[in-house]
């Protein structure tokens, strides 16, 4: 086992299976020492969780959850494309879109929910820039949805 997946034990923690795609796309595309990996919604094993508007239906800190979640979707994409999530060298990018009520201005404290648990499992290298804004909707009328780009080492 990774040490990665150690801390997520450590945190009561696990990875859901990998989301499937939902269209016509990859789940994720490595170019070089890049994987991008696409945006996924706030599904635990294909059922969606946080569903609805945040600041309406959903607190920022239910959003916070959906964030999280979101990032669990993605390393386990992320484990699918490398085999070891020990091999990230960095979290370059993240950027988050949260199904918000007009005019929702925590976006940041939404998408916290994916940096905290990158920057908690990776320490410095997972430090990212990032882009959280709102949005009108989302795909499924899901809360969150998120997309990263790492920086991986090579196989060893």
């Amino acid at each position: 086992m990774s040490l990665i997946e150690e801390r997520l034990r450590a945190a009561g923690l696990e990875l859901p299976r990998p989301p499937a795609s939902g269209g016509n796309y990859l789940p994720f595309r490595t170019v070089g020492d890049l994987v991008f990996l696409p945006g996924v919604i706030s599904a635990w094993n294909g059922e969606l969780r946080f569903r609805g508007k945040v600041g309406d239906v959903l607190g920022v800190e239910q959003g916070y959850e959906a964030a999280r979640l979101c990032a669990l979707n993605l390393l386990a994409n992320l484990r699918a494309a490398i085999g070891n999530l020990d091999r990230v060298r960095q979290v370059v990018s993240v950027n988050g879109y949260v199904n918000g009520v007009a005019g929702f201005a925590d976006s940041p404290k939404v998408i916290n929910g994916a940096s905290d648990l990158l920057v908690s499992l990776y320490g410095d290298a997972g430090r990212h820039v990032r882009a959280a804004v709102a949005v009108a909707g989302l795909p499924q009328d899901a809360a969150v949805e998120v997309q990263m780009l790492v920086q991986v080492q090579p196989e060893p």
